[in-house]
């Protein structure tokens, strides 16, 4: 009998049986150790820390009772997950909200549910906060998003921080900045705490961000000479995962000691007074602990190419498509056995570019063996979309040998509950 995948203690051949296929699993010792990483090395005796997990990487319930018992806060990026953690009872003042273009009624939601720190990203965002603020009588606290125009070496849609990014406030235009300051310092409702900057995703070089904090706490000290004082800096996050064996991401303890060292020695040399600093990891902590689990269906050989075919694809995980992103996968019930077929992995939506994985080494598989691919904790679910209608999978987290799902597979019913027929008055 052929070896067969165990991940946290359970029989991942054994999981797909009971509940089908595909479905995501998630090790829960995995998180809850990248957590507590984090949450351990990133200390300094100069200035406060503190973790604020990504949530766009992936949020449920479950997964915010893990940030939540790891003592971290919780970087939300739309009204949505603003409203998943309301209703998971996450602490609420421990929140910074994200985003571009918030909407009226998301802002509107976020300071009612007692949002502790909104992430100013405009001029015009600010002036929306300040006017919904004084209108519902909450108050919040303002940290402005910086662009400091720098070009982390990633792909292109991962890229935050260049020239003309669609995020943040120019760091060339410190007038703009001062101006919404004064705004905020001004409004009752609000109370401005610093800056943020982000500077893309999945980046291996712990240069880019000692450049970030030294570009950062430089602006700081340019306008405490203004008196301004900046209390708050949060260098946003981009820490990378292992997708293949080309991925060398910069383990947790060494990229927490690059930046708290970096930012130590620039509040130093700067003779700024930072009180606190934030960092928010998401895909360094989900990422590695999910994969993905498929049945195979069928096989095809074309001119150039073998297709192993899969129950998903692009609708459970986009970024193939999306961003050229690389998989690595095995055969779960084969583990012992030798990769020596060379496969291209196919979903099955209506898209030639529905490809998980180009020209992989497997294991030689038979229809129905099943298929898991690695490092899809991020942005696997939280992307994933009902495309050629077809229900999301489930979410099953595992620790310990004991399986549990924190999200049910998506039903056609589910699908068609938003489906109506209402007479509009235009």
């Amino acid at each position: 009998m052929s070896k067969e995948l165990i991940i946290d203690g359970v029989n991942m051949v054994s999981l797909a049986k009971a509940t089908g296929t595909p479905v995501m699993v998630f090790s829960q010792t995995e998180m809850e150790n990248k957590l507590a990483a984090f949450k351990k090395h990133l200390v300094s005796d100069k200035f406060e820390t503190q973790v604020l997990y990504a949530g766009k990487a992936f949020t449920c319930p479950a997964m915010l009772e893990l940030v939540k018992a790891a003592g971290c806060g919780l970087d939300t990026v739309s009204g949505g997950e603003v409203d998943i953690a309301f209703r998971a009872n996450f602490p609420m003042e421990k929140i910074f909200f994200h985003g571009n273009n918030k909407t009226p009624f998301e802002i509107h939601q976020a300071l009612l549910s007692g949002v502790g720190t909104f992430v100013i990203d405009s001029e015009i965002e600010l002036e929306n906060v300040i006017a919904i603020a004084n209108e519902t009588g909450m108050s919040t606290q303002a940290v402005i998003r910086i662009n400091p125009h720098i070009s982390a070496h990633t792909h292109k849609y991962d890229v935050t921080a260049d020239r003309d990014s669609k995020f943040g406030i120019s760091i060339d235009k410190p007038e703009v900045m001062l101006g919404m300051i004064e705004k905020i310092n001004a409004c009752g409702k609000l109370v401005f705490k610093g800056f943020h900057a982000h500077i893309g995703s999945q980046i291996f070089d712990k240069g880019a961000f000692v450049t970030e904090i030294d570009t950062m706490v430089g602006l700081m000290a340019d306008l405490e000479k203004q008196g301004v004082k900046i209390p708050w800096l949060d260098i946003g996050g981009g820490f990378a995962a292992t997708y293949t064996e080309d991925d060398a991401p910069i383990p947790v303890p060494e990229v927490c000691e690059t930046i708290i060292t970096a930012a130590e020695s620039a509040v130093e040399r700067y003779g700024v007074s930072l009180e606190k600093l934030f960092i928010e990891p998401g895909r360094s902590i989900v990422a590695e602990a999910g994969i993905t689990l498929y049945t195979i269906g069928g096989f095809k050989n074309t001119y150039s190419k073998k297709y192993i075919f899969i129950d998903g694809g692009m609708s459970d995980n986009i970024r193939p498509a999306l961003y050229q992103a690389k998989y690595n996968c095995d055969v779960a019930n084969r583990m012992d056995e030798e990769k020596c077929d060379v496969v291209t992995v196919a979903g099955k939506c209506c898209e030639s570019g529905d490809v998980i994985i180009e020209d992989i080494a497997v294991q030689e598989a038979e229809v129905g063996d099943v298929l898991a691919v690695y490092t899809t904790g991020a942005y696997g679910y939280s992307m994933a979309s009902n495309y050629n209608r077809i229900g999301r999978p489930p979410v099953v987290f595992v620790k310990d040998g004991s399986a549990r799902c924190v999200i049910r597979r998506e039903t056609y019913a589910d699908m068609a509950i938003l489906e109506c027929s209402e007479q509009l008055d235009v």
